[in-house]
């Protein structure tokens, strides 16, 4: 275990000033302005406190993003007061590159000095990964006010580390807030990584919505780039009887972290104005291990019992919105599978009636999906047509059906899986795990479609006479649901 650091002293230490003035007895009025001067004068001179911040960066083979992202903390209107980037297991260049920005920075802003200190830590191979680089940069930072987690390949806008301090700051009772989340659309050519990042920009900008308008309450800090009060985390470890915030038994270490921060009491929130773009996912191989280890790690804490160990509080206020989100995922895979099943069966035996209130639905999703891209502070035009075209949107969801379907295989199956590895895995270009669905659902449509020729007719009517009412009833549920998000006011928020 080696670090890496330029260890200078630190400026700014307060001064202390005091005077003494020998005063008769009965004071003329003339003696007042000059005494006043010089109480003024006193006062000038002592050094305003400020809270602190530290701020600690896990890094993992981010050679490529790692100057952008201490250039971006460099360039914060508020500087953290000190940087550590805790670079683990990593096999390029990362800390090497990192090694540049080492030492001590000053800067000078309208006569206003600051400073911040950055440390490279090569803490070599750590079995606990990144929650391991978390909890050692946490010992580093352990005693100031606020801990500021930043990913690898994070960047965010000049003023997030300000609005973040201010609104942390200005109520005791919040323990986390998390910046408003997106993904830097500008670097991406060809076809396939342009639509996975409009993609991953919708569902992060719904998401984002989502927890603006439950009173900007985050159930998942995530830890792109979010800041902590300290004492909230010390409080968190205290009731969960962990020597660390962060455990190395779940697959979401910051949602676990939220849901404890929580259950201490804190709250927990989405930043208003604090923005950062985060690494996107480039190839379907990538954004399917990423998505999987999400959503299996998001299933072990809302399932009693499990590596999370959230025994006893599966509809913990944080939960609840998980199970929200996979109640909806499952809607989704039963009206668009059973769609498609009914249309087929009709089509097969000329029974399909075309009727126009079927196209009530994916109207209104459209319009949905657009006000949620208009709503985006930095869209593009690629936002608005991936939003009102549909298929890129209907696609996409097609993908994260897949995902949802693979995790939750993968629970039920109790096999344990080492789904960070899975991810780095699928980001070098390994696996073939991305294509299980599609497969899966191949050799599905081949046997209803055997086992469908095999029916009689008037078996194949009375499945299509109940099957449509049905798909009819959960439709019409479905797009009251996305109409009243359509014409729910977002108050003026932008994600």
């Amino acid at each position: 275990m080696t670090d890496t650091a330029l260890h200078r002293p630190t400026p700014g230490a307060d001064a202390a000033v005091s005077a003494t003035r020998a005063r008769p007895l009965h004071t003329d009025i003339p003696e007042v302005a000059p005494q006043f001067d010089d109480f003024a004068a006193v006062v000038d001179t002592i050094t305003v406190s400020r809270a602190s911040i530290g701020c600690i960066v896990p890094a993992y083979n981010e050679e490529e993003s790692i100057g952008q992202v201490l250039e971006s903390l460099l360039g914060q209107t508020r500087l953290p007061d000190v940087i550590h980037v805790v670079v683990n297991n990593s096999t390029d260049r990362t800390v090497e590159r990192a090694a540049v920005f080492a030492g001590l920075h000053v800067r000078e802003d309208d006569g206003v000095e600051q400073f911040t200190e950055v440390f490279i830590h090569d803490i070599g191979e750590n079995p606990d990964k990144k929650v391991g680089a978390l909890n050692y940069g946490y010992s580093l930072v352990e005693g100031m006010d606020f801990m500021l987690g930043v990913d690898g390949d994070t960047v965010a806008d000049p003023q997030a580390v300000e609005f973040l301090e201010a609104e942390i700051a200005s109520d005791s009772r919040i323990g986390g807030i998390s910046a408003i989340y997106s993904i830097d659309d500008r670097p991406f050519t060809g076809v396939v990584a342009p639509f996975l990042i409009a993609g991953q920009r919708a569902q992060f900008a719904a998401f984002n919505m989502q927890n603006m308008l439950r009173g900007r309450n985050m159930a998942v800090l995530g830890g792109q780039y979010s800041i902590f009060s300290t004492k909230a985390l010390r409080d968190a470890m205290t009731a969960n009887r962990q020597v660390t915030p962060w455990v190395k038994d779940s697959e979401v270490e910051d949602s676990l972290l939220s849901l404890q921060i929580k259950s201490a009491g804190y709250l927990t929130k989405i930043s208003a104005r604090a923005r950062a773009d985060v690494g996107g996912m480039t190839t379907l191989r990538s954004l399917d291990a990423q998505q999987v280890k999400w959503n299996y790690g998001a299933i072990e804490l809302m399932w009693p019992g499990q590596r999370g160990d959230t025994k006893g509080q599966p509809l913990h206020p944080n939960l609840r919105l998980r199970w929200l989100e996979n109640l909806s995922m499952a809607t989704n895979a039963v009206t668009r599978i059973l769609f498609l099943v009914l249309l087929a069966g009709s089509l097969s035996i000329n029974a399909f009636v075309f009727s126009p209130i079927w196209l009530i639905p994916p109207v209104v999703a459209i319009l949905l999906n657009v006000r949620i891209a208009l709503s985006m502070k930095n869209r593009t035009a690629k936002d608005i047509l991936f939003a009102a075209l549909l298929v890129p949107a209907e696609v996409y969801m097609w993908i994260r059906l897949g995902h949802f379907a693979r995790a939750w295989v993968k629970f039920a199956s109790r096999k344990q899986v080492d789904n960070w590895a899975e991810q780095a895995k699928a980001e070098r270009g390994g696996g073939h795990a991305y294509l299980t669905p599609l497969l899966v659902g191949l050799a599905i449509v081949i046997a209803m479609v055997a086992i469908w020729t095999q029916l009689s007719p008037v078996v194949q009517s009375s499945i299509l006479w109940i099957g449509w009412p049905v798909l009819g009833t959960i439709t019409v549920l479905q797009t009251l649901g996305m109409f009243g998000k359509l014409v729910r006011r977002q108050h003026g928020y932008r994600v």
